[in-house]
């Protein structure tokens, strides 16, 4: 006898599997709330501010007028009020052309005389990047649409958890394991449900996401430690010691090797539970472990696709400091473990160890939590009509194909 089955979209989990995930994931909120409590800096311990101007300057919204001139290094500029005015030329590694629209620092009121009043600071890039991110919130609303508009929104809350706990606790000296691992944590609560809704299957990615994101701590707490990141290397960390002295850079080197996973992690886990349950949709009558073997098989070109994006993102973001490291002559071992470079490295590793990883445990967990297979014979009611039937129509018809051609003649 054929199986009587209805293709489309798995329908909810079980009570019982369902009460399971609330109480697992109510507990996990919990902890991270608390852990939020604990870690949230008393005001007294976040250092203040530094000026981004010394005393008695100002800054002021300049136009290049014309090229620097070769004997006193002034560069010719417009005021907006459209007076004309000089400004110390940046030097050779930035050129100005006409038209620039600068961020100057008046000392007019500061500086000797015979100086020129106006020192530059930076190029104005406001507009473009505004402009650049509306056409990003454009595309992501034509495309995604009401999806699109939740994903962003938690972008925006995530922004707001690392301004407003993360960067204040790192800076008040708190454990930076601790911080990392509650503001993941309450990054992906928010931003996974806002994207994707409150369903099991995204209770499914969660979880696997919140187990990735333990197992990438533990590895960098243990990577930072045996290949001595100290996070001494970058920039910031001339300016941290003396502005911030309770901050620690070695854990803020280990807290940004957690962070810049916590994104991967996320993008994996939600792949993952969603061909689960597209394939007990496709297949009602498949067994939990087919289920998982053929999971597994989409997870593992996730896995071979997503390794080289990681470590190719990474080598976009250092791209000067690579070429710096290629003109010294040294061996490409030394080069690797060297300073900021070993920095990145362990970053991409642990980040890809962490993503391989989440991919079976989130598999196994979606498997489990989908419902079960359709017994012969029976039609389950836990199957619901596709809700994109000319997506899934192919994948359905080719099923039907196949099960029509095993099943035994009546």
């Amino acid at each position: 006898m054929a199986y009587v089955h209805s293709h489309g979209t798995a329908g909810p989990a079980t009570p019982r599997t369902t009460f399971l995930l609330v109480v697992t994931l109510v507990s996990a909120l919990l902890l991270t709330l608390v852990g939020v409590w604990l870690l949230w800096p008393d005001a007294g311990d976040v250092p203040d501010r530094v000026p981004a101007k010394a005393e008695g300057t100002s800054f002021v919204d300049v136009t290049v007028t014309g090229p620097a001139d070769l004997v006193t290094g002034s560069v010719p500029v417009e005021l907006p009020s459209g007076e004309a005015s000089q400004m110390q030329a940046p030097g050779p590694s930035v050129p100005l052309s006409d038209g620039d629209r600068i961020t100057a620092v008046d000392i007019s009121q500061v500086s000797q005389a015979g100086v020129d009043p106006l020192v530059f600071m930076d190029y104005q890039r406001e507009l473009p990047i505004a402009l650049l991110a509306l056409v990003y919130a454009a595309v992501v609303l034509l495309v995604a649409r009401w999806r699109g508009l939740a994903a962003m929104a938690g972008l925006g809350t995530a922004f707001v958890v690392l301004l407003g706990f993360t960067m204040p606790a790192l800076l008040a000296g708190e454990s930076a394991i601790g911080v990392a691992l509650v503001t993941s944590s309450l990054v992906m609560f928010v931003t996974l449900y806002l994207a994707h809704g409150l369903s099991a299957r995204t209770s499914t990615a969660l979880l696997g996401t919140l187990v990735g994101l333990v197992l990438t701590a533990l590895l960098a707490t243990w990577a930072s430690g045996a290949a001595q990141i100290t996070g001494t290397t970058a920039e910031a960390s001339a300016f941290l010691p003396s502005s911030a002295p309770a901050a620690d850079l070695r854990g803020i080197a280990l807290c940004g090797i957690i962070l810049a996973g916590m994104g991967v992690l996320n993008d994996v886990t939600i792949t993952q539970a969603s061909a689960v349950w597209e394939l007990r949709g496709v297949a009602p009558a498949a067994s939990r472990t087919e289920l998982f073997t053929r999971a597994m098989r989409i997870g593992r070109d996730h896995i071979a696709s997503t390794v080289y994006t990681i470590a190719f993102a990474y080598v976009g973001a250092t791209l000067p400091l690579l070429m710096m490291v290629w003109l010294v002559d040294q061996s490409p071992a030394t080069a690797l473990s060297s300073g900021g470079i070993a920095e990145e490295v362990v970053r991409t590793l642990v980040g890809s160890i962490g993503l391989v990883l989440a991919i079976p445990v989130t598999t196994a967990i979606a498997t489990l939590t989908v419902p079960g297979p359709v017994e012969p014979g029976a039609v389950s009611p836990a199957y619901e009509p596709a809700s994109d039937p000319e997506v899934m129509a192919p994948v359905s018809e080719a099923w039907a194909v196949r099960e029509a051609s095993e099943a035994p003649a009546s």
